[in-house]
């Protein structure tokens, strides 16, 4: 694995820095540096490593050669000032660097047959570390198990572990508050069914069970977190968290494509073309979460690691284009009926909501797929959580606006529409013309 490859797993290591406890399995592996977790100590962390059925293959050195073969912790700054030592050749291997700290090198091993290590590392300069195993030495190829727990002791007489990273450590009670909000967002909805339960349509039932899934997404994620705060393993909610992920990005995509159809309340039907893009959809958000599944299960010390993430990035940037064509054929629909039908105002009151739709869609999907990342990138590890509310304040917001918008009301597009009304409506639309997508 080349230098800049690593280079570029610690910079997207920084939303997999949950740290639960991990079991890793390296064979017969002559990578010369291999990444695992990342983890934002505070001045009191500590790192557990058990390294069992620890075998070396291929041209095996003498122990003392062993120093240049081992555990390592490092910031993205050491890691950069690391490869620029290399470069200029001051080192030959990330182990002789002066900025890393060394957690365990092979040359205190008791003998060559040793096959099991436990080791105890504490850490007291707060800082967001990634433990890497690096093996400069080019013939030799390592086996072994790894488990590794990293955790913060809390401060008093407790003494606690806190497995959460340094600035995820409130996403417990942050999910949890998020999912209390939208199970009363749930409970409003359908109290407005109710009362205007003579104007509802089919979308409107599938907006509930999108706000639904997204509710119970977010409280299994808050317990899910929970317990890996207190315990490091998430027993079982992690599972749960999967299905309902999966679930909600695929009624959301789902919601995006039948409201920029117009499905329900403006045709009960689809078209072909609207169906092609649901069945694009649909095994793209099937593809994108198997593939976290895979980035948040194996870790980057797996070879595919990579492949899947650019997989994952791939899958989700397809499903946000693919969304938006059924909005900007219902606007170009809209648009020709206007000319035909004799009913400008009214098809200029839909128009004009499908375009704030169109927006909102693509503010919504660039908040939350590029500046959210920006924030994870550039945000200090102790203000991690600062992205997780960013994100889902953004969601929330589009939930809101999408509900406002499409809320079920008595509304008779046949209304009595005065002429002056009517001219005024027919005079914008012909300007609309001029505006293109």
């Amino acid at each position: 694995m080349s230098t800049t490859s690593v280079l570029l797993i610690l910079l997207s290591l920084a939303s997999l820095a949950a740290a639960e406890i991990r079991v890793s399995e390296i064979r017969s592996d002559a990578r010369p540096i291999i990444p695992f977790d990342e983890f934002g100590f505070t001045h009191r962390g500590q790192l557990e490593l058990n390294i069992t059925r620890l075998s070396l293959s291929g041209t095996t050195p003498d122990l003392p050669a062993l120093s240049k073969v081992g555990f390592f912790l490092c910031t993205r700054d050491a890691w950069l000032h690391v490869l620029q030592q290399i470069e200029d050749a001051e080192i030959n291997c990330a182990l002789g660097s002066d900025v890393v700290h060394k957690v365990f090198t092979f040359d205190r091993l008791p003998d060559l047959t040793t096959a099991d290590v436990n080791f105890l590392y504490a850490e007291s300069v707060a800082d967001q570390y990634t433990l890497v195993f690096a093996n400069c030495l080019s013939q030799l190829k390592v086996s072994m198990n790894v488990r590794s727990a990293m955790y913060n002791l809390e401060d008093g007489k407790s003494n606690r572990r806190d497995y959460l990273s340094a600035g995820k450590t409130a996403l417990p009670k942050l999910y949890f508050l998020f999912s209390v909000v939208y199970f009363s967002i749930a409970a409003l909805w359908i109290s407005i069914l109710y009362k205007k339960r003579l104007t509802i349509y089919g979308i409107h039932f599938f907006m509930l069970g999108v706000v639904l899934l997204k509710a119970a997404n977010l409280l299994c994620e808050a317990e899910d977190k929970s317990y890996i705060k207190h315990t490091g393993s998430a027993h079982g909610w992690d599972v749960l968290f999967y299905i309902f992920s999966f679930l909600k990005g695929v009624t959301l995509f789902t919601l995006i494509v039948l409201i920029g159809t117009g499905w329900s309340f403006l045709k009960p039907y689809l078209q072909d073309k609207e169906k092609k893009v649901l069945m694009i959809v649909i095994p793209l958000q099937v593809v994108a979460n198997i593939a976290q599944v895979v980035i948040d299960e194996t870790g980057p010390f797996g070879q595919d690691w990579v492949t899947w993430k650019q997989v994952f990035l791939l899958v989700d940037v397809i499903c946000c284009c693919a969304v938006l064509f059924p909005i900007v054929w219902s606007i170009k629909n809209l648009r020709e009926a206007a000319k035909t039908d004799g009913k400008a105002a009214v098809n200029l009151m839909k128009l004009t909501l499908f375009r704030h739709y169109y927006i909102v869609v693509i503010c919504y999907i660039y908040f939350t797929r590029v500046v959210v990342y920006a924030l994870e990138t550039i945000t200090s590890y102790k203000y991690l959580w600062t992205s997780v509310v960013a994100g889902e304040l953004a969601t929330l917001a589009f939930y809101v606006f999408t509900g406002y918008k499409f809320r079920p009301e008595a509304h008779n597009p046949y209304f009595v529409i005065d002429d002056e009304e009517e001219e005024a409506a027919a005079e914008q639309l012909k300007l609309e013309d001029e505006f293109e997508l």
